[in-house]
This record gives C-alpha cells, sequence and structure tokens, in this order.
C-alpha cells in the first residue's frame, strides 16, 4: 500500500455530543439511532459518543453507564451538579476527540438523518454546519416568542447572527480549538461561534415533537438564555442609558412646550407644580432603576468572569478508548503503523 493509498483509507473521526437532563426514556432510543446511522458511514468515518449528564436525578447516568460497558466509543459524563445545558454542550465539545464535532440533543427532535448531509458539507470545506428551523412543533406563544426573540437578538446584536438555528451543528476540529481559547463564564455557543467567521452554512429542517418524556427547558431557562445571548453579543443595552436620556429629554421639552401653549392659548390653570413634578419624579425613578438593572447584569457578568470558576465539575465519568490525544496524534500513529506495515512486507518480500 502507497502512502497516497494510506491517506485515502483513513476513516475520520467523528464525535456525537449529546447533553441530557433526566432523559431515561430518551438515552437508549438516542444511542441506538446514532448508532445505526453510523453504521451506514463505517466505511468513511469512525464514531466517538459522548453524553454530558448534567446530574440527572433519575436513572439516566445509570442506562447511560450501562451502554458506554457495552460499547467503547461511548464516554459518559456526570457533572457535579446542574451547570447548565450551554456548559454542558462546552463540556462535550472540550472532550471530543473527533476531526468534527456534532451537537444532538437527546429527545431527537432534530433529525439525526441530517447528519449526513451536515457531513457532506463539512466534506466541501465548511467548518460549521448548522441547522435552520423552519417549522416547529411546539405551542404557538412559545414559537412566537423565539422567533421575537431570535430576530431581536439579531437586530441588536454587534455582529449577525443565525436565525431560528439552535444547538444543532457540526463544528470543524479548529472551531473546538478556538473554543478551548475562549475563558467565558456564561458560555452563549450559538453566538460565539457565529461570530468567529471561517466558513459557515445553515441547512433548514423541519423540527419534530418530543415523544417521550418532557422538556426541560422551562420558561425562566428560555429566559436566561435570551438574557445570556443579549449580553454576550449586544452592547446596546449599555447604550440605552443615552438613548433614553434623549427621549427624556425630547419629552420634556414637548411637555414645556404644550404647557406654554395651553397656558397662553385657553388659560388652562393646573396646581401649582404638583401633576408635573409626580410625573418627573416617577419618570426618573423608572429609567434609574432600569439602567442600574442592565448595569447590574453587567457588572455580575464581569465577577463571574474575574472568579474564573470552572466550566464544569465531573463526578463521574465513563470513558471510551481515546485515550486524549488529539485527532491529528491518532491519524499520525495510524498513518505511522500503516507505513511500518509496508515497509515490513516489503522487507519480506
Amino acid at each position: 500500500m502507497s502512502e497516497k493509498e494510506i491517506h485515502a483509507t483513513h476513516k475520520k473521526l467523528i464525535s456525537i455530543v449529546v447533553p441530557v437532563f433526566n432523559e431515561e426514556l430518551n438515552v437508549r432510543s438516542c444511542y441506538d439511532q446514532v448508532v445505526e446511522l453510523f453504521q451506514s458511514l463505517c466505511a468513511r468515518y469512525d464514531l466517538e459518543l459522548i453524553f454530558t449528564d448534567n446530574h440527572s436525578s433519575d436513572r439516566t447516568f445509570a442506562i447511560l453507564q450501562e451502554i458506554a460497558a457495552e460499547d467503547s466509543r461511548v464516554m459518559a459524563i456526570r457533572f457535579s451538579k446542574n451547570f447548565g445545558y450551554q456548559r454542558s454542550i462546552l463540556t462535550g465539545y472540550l472532550r471530543a476527540h473527533g476531526e468534527a464535532v456534532i451537537q444532538l440533543d437527546c429527545d431527537l427532535q432534530d433529525p439525526p438523518a441530517l447528519i449526513v448531509e451536515f457531513l457532506d458539507q463539512w466534506e466541501r470545506g465548511y467548518q460549521v454546519v448548522y441547522g435552520v428551523r423552519r417549522k416547529r412543533k411546539e405551542g404557538a406563544g412559545i414559537s412566537l416568542l423565539r422567533q421575537i426573540f431570535y430576530r431581536g437578538l439579531n437586530w441588536l446584536s454587534d455582529e449577525p447572527l443565525p436565525i431560528d438555528a439552535g444547538d444543532f451543528r457540526l463544528v470543524d476540529r479548529v472551531i473546538v480549538e478556538q473554543l478551548r481559547e475562549l475563558d467565558d463564564a456564561s458560555p452563549y455557543l450559538r453566538g460565539q461561534i457565529a461570530s468567529m467567521g471561517f466558513r459557515q452554512l445553515g441547512i433548514t429542517y423541519d423540527r419534530s415533537a418530543r415523544q417521550l418524556g418532557e422538556s426541560k427547558f422551562r420558561f425562566r431557562d428560555l429566559a436566561r438564555l435570551a438574557i445570556d445571548g443579549l449580553i454576550n453579543h449586544s452592547t446596546v443595552p449599555l447604550r440605552l442609558g443615552t438613548y433614553v436620556s434623549q427621549l427624556v429629554f425630547v419629552a420634556a421639552c414637548l411637555i414645556m412646550l404644550t404647557y406654554v401653549a395651553a397656558r397662553l392659548t385657553i388659560g388652562a390653570q393646573w396646581p401649582a407644580g404638583f401633576t408635573t413634578l409626580a410625573v418627573l419624579v416617577l419618570c426618573s425613578t423608572s429609567i434609574n432603576a432600569l439602567l442600574l438593572g442592565i448595569q447590574g447584569e453587567y457588572i455580575s457578568r464581569i465577577y463571574k468572569q474575574v472568579r474564573k470558576g470552572p466550566i464544569t465539575i465531573i463526578e463521574n465519568q465513563v470513558s471510551n478508548c481515546y485515550d486524549g490525544r488529539s485527532p491529528a496524534s491518532h491519524v499520525e500513529g495510524d498513518r505511522r503503523r500503516a507505513a511500518m506495515n509496508l515497509t515490513e512486507s516489503r522487507n519480506a518480500a
């Protein structure tokens, strides 16, 4: 076998990262579908499957331990507490050994079959391939809120962000290494990855309804995610004070002109400044409270960043067959072994 043939026959390692929290009804089905998909891709790709468990209170991690015992390609990581969805994904990215890493939700609302198209576009040179949700089978109210959030965030953001795109995406190893260099206590991966540049492509699809279990994302979690996205990728809230002060100045001028005009034209009489004073005090207090709240959000982020706490703390881990080396070193090792075998066969001949 020539060196060119060795390069041609090398199978690329693809890591699938699956964040889970109380998903005992779904983890086995998710594993089965991913493995079945990669059986059709086994000629080109090797699989690494990483589950990150956000301290589930059900049998999720016990089932993952069983799966990892059956399949050495599986890594199961359990955190010491619930660190949140974004940190769970980020930990999976940083633990992955693959030349490309794909994030997939355990409930399979995002179709695993789309991974094939992700990989095709990756092979064509795209470093980021993400899913864009064309339709979502969920309540009209929450769907409307999501649409408003995505469009509002894109409008307010300092850099353009993809609309209607979640965390179902493929990222190249170069993106993972860039994420490793980031030091963000409140990561918002959708925005961070989108703002990195490189070649990125969105693929539209219809998101299915959840078949088993209940969504673990409460309205409070969605609101927190929205705040993370806004604070991490926009300075507009900080500039809000300037905008509001300008509006208040214009409004005050209009009110004064209205008072003067009413006094001169119709001889209107008001109590000696009481109403005006009350309105101005209430407006001033409300504006100050709003601006202090916004500044408090940014200050809290600075505080968390200065503390430099861990992204996550791992309580238990069932490792797979990969030893922590980079994909490049695995590839180089495979090539060296193949070259040694080629040399030995020539010497024998």
